[in-house]
């Protein structure tokens, strides 16, 4: 577990990880690595899959823990699409990690992980290329020290990664400005003149995200497409895995306020059993499930159990079952409030046949009347 960083709220990678990176980098000589980046690619990937063995910094051993879960090579094809002249679009469910990938891309890559671009309906141009700092403008007319660089620019500029955080959320217009930028790594500012343009130096590259869910929003169009190397992010399909997940980051989150704080592990499962089988449809009896339409991602899971430890820890108590079960309503009903009959036949059919045997889900049964 990473060190208690009181610091920030949620720490930026380079950050949070700043010794495992300084590590990683201390023991990367030999390895072939891209012009402009920090690490190698071998170092990259274990960087985010972890190691079994600590690394040398100094005369202290670092342990590189994994920080990501799920396909192993999804992390070395992202690595090498990034090495590469195309960009990586990283597409999938709400909630599975996909800002978290390229975070942790970015902080191994280029050192930092600020450089980015929030898609939104009201993104323009201004925000991803450059904007004018109009009071210099208007006095000194447009020179270097009027121009305001945005996440694109930079990236251009300094060689460093770029990411574009929900981009199909954005006008078309803004996605189609990123064409000629991909394709000939080169930004022009008309107001320079002959000397207005920004040639990408090496390192840079963009790192975008999409969700399924999002995709008729603005789709992106058949040339930006062919900019990237897409790579979809799937749910977890793994309880156990799920679980270690729940308790990692929550329990980060948790130790963040104190350290004293304790993960309930019986609890964790529970919980990654049922956002497990909610979103996949069927039970580890093998009964199907009619799943509701809201997202019950990992993340969601995560949330919920950090939202539920702390109302214990408040409230000087345990974690309260029914305060569990509340909070899976409310995020079950996040979509629709059609919703609502489906958790509660879940409930009374899955759940009420476990409640025979085991005195914790039996609890969880009896916590149903709080499903309204």
């Amino acid at each position: 577990m990473t060190a208690k960083d009181t610091t920030y709220i949620k720490p930026p990678m380079e950050v949070l990880y700043a010794k495992e990176l300084a590590a990683l980098a201390e023991n990367d000589k030999g390895n072939k690595k891209p012009e402009g980046w920090l690490l190698s690619p071998k170092s990259i990937k274990t960087f985010i899959l972890g190691s079994k063995a600590a690394l040398k910094l100094g005369k202290e051993k670092v342990e590189i823990e994994q920080k990501f879960y799920g396909d192993d090579s999804l992390v070395e094809r992202c690595i090498i699409t990034l090495a590469g002249n195309r960009g990586l679009m990283l597409v999938g469910e709400p909630g599975t990690a996909k800002t978290m990938l390229s975070e942790l891309l970015s902080a191994a890559i280029s050192g930092f992980t600020t450089n980015t671009v929030q898609g939104t309906a009201g993104t323009t141009d201004d925000n991803i290329k450059y904007s004018w700092n109009y009071a210099l403008l208007l006095a000194k007319g447009p020179v270097p020290e009027a121009l305001v660089p945005g996440p694109l620019y930079t990236g251009m500029a300094e060689g460093k990664i770029t990411r574009f955080e929900e981009i199909t959320r954005c006008p078309s217009e803004v996605q189609d400005a990123l064409i000629s930028v991909m394709s000939d790594k080169v930004l022009s500012v008309p107001e320079f003149g002959e000397a207005g343009f920004i040639f990408a130096k090496p390192g840079f590259n963009i790192i975008a995200t999409a969700n399924i869910r999002d995709k008729g929003v603005n789709e992106m169009s058949s040339a930006l497409k062919r900019r990237f190397n897409f790579e979809t992010v799937n749910p977890i399909n793994s309880v156990k895995l799920e679980s270690a997940i729940i308790s990692r980051q929550a329990g980060g989150m948790l130790h963040a306020i104190d350290e004293k704080i304790d993960i309930d592990e019986d609890i964790v499962e529970l919980l990654a059993t049922t956002f497990n089988e909610l979103r996949e449809g069927v039970s580890r009896e093998g009964s199907k499930i009619e799943s509701p339409s809201s997202v019950m991602s990992t993340a969601e899971a995560v949330s919920l159990y950090h939202q539920s430890a702390l109302t214990a820890y408040y409230y000087e108590a345990d974690i309260s079952i029914d305060t569990l079960v509340q909070n899976i309503s409310t995020t079950v009903l996040k979509e629709s409030k059609d919703d609502l009959p489906r958790l509660r036949n879940y409930f009374n059919t899955i759940i009420k046949a476990r409640a025979e045997a085991s005195e914790l889900w039996a609890r969880f049964y009896e916590a149903r009347k709080w499903i309204k």
